[in-house]
């Protein structure tokens, strides 16, 4: 098996329990576990015939953890540029009807690469867009993220309720209930790997209140506990919404979706922007996870989350980039910087720190993912490890706290990025894919896109 130790690290930042931060600390890689992390030296029947990879000058941390994302919205960044939520949906949806497998293939390879070289080395993708008579889009993301080397946990998403029948999408981006809760169970069975150390597990995600049928949300929680799979949908993100849900429902939407078995350890939700105090407590005492995504709540004008009085009542707390048509960027380590600025608009100075807003991007967004064995850099756990160089400009004058300084300076690349114990970014490069070939692709697809779907080559 190969072995990697990563050498006399300025800092390793473990991310364990105690939140241990070594300092000129080293880790060992071997194969796809972490062997030994401590300062100086590992032992020497561990470390034999181990390749050196020097790490002086840079702050080491786990692989960062991304919580939500839509990978095929990468493709139509910077559209309805000052639409809240419901007009930039209704202006996209359209747009997003003519999804194929050619461009979630691009939106995807652009999208994982970006996350990549953020130093993220797991995240999740919720894809609930599936026209008529365009097969292969699950596949075509699981193929990008094994090319770009990332841990993946897509979900299955759906929607049932188009405009015709008092939904917000055009019916022709929306499927029959039935077909939709059998291809999920379909997708589980061909592509979740339970094992342990994982690179691809699927979770069930009916979209949203206002896109999915109250009977499509509570039989796909029980085809996933069925199947024993973890669910994922976006609630309370907009006051639209709450409105929505109680002219529709009668129900605040955290109350629909306890009435409708969504909530709970198994579960993790996106937004929860507008929750009030007992929504705060309800989410914690029931063990649900929050994606938090504070850059895509901004851009939409959706407000701030609660992220501190989560944390406060001890709730499991991801980040996530959202969709790149509502942040129009993937960088994990700047949504973390987002993160903690965003929790401080309220004039609260501390209200979330950078280390919470790091930990959230690694050990908040793993728990969220149902995974106990990455997120933190342990003997045992994942070999996920992010290298960002603090020797450069950006970072003179931050001697005094480098692992902050990843967040308060403006973030850079990664320079290296570790999955599995495969070398996934080295010297801020990619090694799976060619950067600036999944950039043409992507300009390719995204100008068929942007002319409406006719030849990309026409004036």
């Amino acid at each position: 098996m190969t072995r990697t130790l990563l050498a006399a690290a300025e800092v390793v930042a473990t991310m364990d329990d105690a939140g241990t931060e070594i300092p000129g600390g080293s880790i060992l890689l071997d194969g796809g576990a972490i062997a030994w992390a401590g300062a100086g030296a590992p032992p020497p029947e561990l470390a034999e015939g181990a390749e050196l990879v020097d790490a002086r000058g840079t702050v080491a941390v786990p692989g960062l953890v991304n919580t939500h994302h839509h990978l095929y919205q990468v493709l139509t960044r910077v559209r309805a540029q000052e639409r809240g939520l419901f007009d930039w949906l209704r202006e996209l949806y359209p747009v997003w009807a003519g999804l194929d497998a050619e461009w979630e293939a691009a939106a995807a390879t652009v999208g994982l690469a970006e996350l990549a070289l953020s130093g993220c080395s797991t995240t999740t993708d919720h894809h609930y867009v599936f026209p008529a008579g365009a097969p292969g889009l699950l596949e075509a993301e699981i193929g990008a993220a094994r090319a770009v080397g990332l841990r993946f946990h897509p979900c299955r998403g759906s929607m049932d309720l188009g405009a015709s029948t008092g939904g917000l999408p055009p019916d022709a981006v929306v499927q029959d209930t039935d077909a939709a809760l059998a291809e999920t169970e379909a997708a589980v069975r061909a592509f979740h790997d339970p094992s342990p150390g994982s690179m691809l597990r699927v979770a069930v995600a009916p979209c949203s209140p206002f896109s999915a049928s109250a009977r499509l949300m509570r039989e796909s929680a029980e085809v996933a506990r069925r199947l024993g799979v973890l669910m994922h949908t976006h609630i309370a993100e907009t006051l639209d919404e709450e409105a929505y849900c109680l002219a529709t429902f009668g129900r605040r939407p955290l109350d629909l979706l306890e009435d409708l078995g969504f909530l709970g350890e198994d579960v993790w939700l996106a937004h929860c922007v507008h929750l009030s105090d007992e929504d705060v407590r309800r989410v914690a005492s029931t063990g649900t996870g929050v994606a938090w995504c504070p850059t895509s709540n901004l851009r939409l004008g959706s407000g701030v989350a609660r992220a501190r009085d989560l944390l406060d009542a001890g709730a499991r707390v991801g980040l996530g980039v959202d969709g790149s048509a509502s942040n129009d960027g993937g960088d994990l380590l700047a949504e973390a910087r987002q993160g903690m600025l965003a929790s401080r608009g309220g004039g609260l100075a501390g209200a979330v720190s950078a280390r919470e807003a790091l930990r959230a991007a690694t050990r908040g967004g793993a728990a969220c993912l149902g995974r106990d064995d990455v997120g933190s850099i342990e003997p045992g756990k994942r070999a996920d490890v992010a290298l960002f160089r603090v020797d450069g400009l950006g970072f003179a004058g931050a001697e005094a706290d480098p692992v902050a300084a990843l967040l308060h300076c403006a973030p850079r690349r990664a320079r290296d990025l570790f999955v599995e114990g495969r070398r996934v970014v080295a010297g801020g490069r990619l090694t799976g894919v060619d950067e600036d070939a999944a950039a043409a692709e992507g300009r390719r697809v995204g100008l068929r896109i942007a002319r409406g779907g006719g030849d990309e080559g026409s004036a």
